[in-house]
């Protein structure tokens, strides 16, 4: 799996979650504005804000770097 696609199924995990940004933004310790670049720019956050998101999200780690498919 490329890198663009690991991103499109963050992007798509944010999006589903119904977490507002600022919310997300606040329990993983990064800005909102970094929040949003997740969303609109090909970015991927540290591995430890990765982990925090998984859980928070409450979506496998594996789905989302392409190891599983749910």
């Amino acid at each position: 799996m490329e890198l663009s696609q690991i991103q499109r199924r963050l992007r798509e995990c944010i999006a589903r979650s119904g977490v507002p940004q600022k919310e997300i933004a606040r329990a993983v310790g990064v800005s909102p504005q970094t929040v949003s670049k997740y969303m609109r720019k090909d970015i991927f956050p540290a591995l430890d804000t990765f982990a925090k998101l998984c859980a928070l999200l409450d979506v496998k780690s594996d789905y989302i770097l392409g190891i599983s498919e749910y």
